[in-house]
């Protein structure tokens, strides 16, 4: 089966990364896997020995990697909401308006900063919030109790959900293997 991005994990199991193909396949060379998990196996084949045998490497789609004991220090690191890129804010809130909750394409809708940026509101995951272009531009740059309640709040990711969030043609056991790890008020389990 061929997959194009394999999730990296720390030691104990936490999301580390979304990492190429290739680059498991480096890992696996120097020996820097301690497991694997997955159905899926993707086959790499090398150059042949002087006994006329194929190297070869098989890769699963979920690595932990060996001696990662120091990425045990970004397991508390919160991610960056893109300036540029709405695509995990719209994942985070559902395609879903947080003025109207009404679902929309990607192309109706835009990023708002419920304190608005021009009184010094900061470019965050609580300070943003998926809206509809309507919505948005009835609010321009009025604080929201001068506009109407947010039908939900706004909250930064767990690694879990970014990691599910920021996958790209996720397999059925990386998204099984993240999603056991939601937390229970996650809207990615609704």
């Amino acid at each position: 089966m061929t997959f194009t991005s394999v999730l990296a994990l720390d030691i104990a199991g936490n999301p580390f990364d979304w990492i190429t193909p290739n680059e498991a396949v480096t890992l696996y060379a120097k020996g820097k896997i301690a497991w694997d998990l997955g159905h899926a196996e993707r086959v790499f084949l090398g150059g042949y020995s002087r006994s006329g045998v194929q190297s070869r490497i098989a890769i699963r789609p979920i690595i932990a990697l060996a001696g990662s004991e120091i990425m045990a220090s970004f397991a508390h690191q919160t991610y960056r909401l893109g300036e540029r890129d709405n695509t995990l804010l719209f994942e985070r809130d559902r395609y879903t308006c947080g003025y109207c909750a009404q679902t929309f394409s990607s192309a109706e809708l835009t990023r708002d900063h419920i304190f608005p940026r021009c009184k010094g509101g900061e470019d965050s995951w609580t300070n943003c919030v998926t809206a509809c272009k309507a919505c948005n531009s009835a609010k321009g740059s009025r604080l929201v109790h001068d506009f109407k309640p947010l039908v939900f709040l706004p909250y930064v990711p767990s690694r879990w959900e970014y990691h599910l969030l920021s996958g790209r043609n996720i397999l059925a056991d990386q998204h099984d293997y993240l999603a056991m790890k939601l937390p229970a008020e996650s809207r990615l389990r609704h």
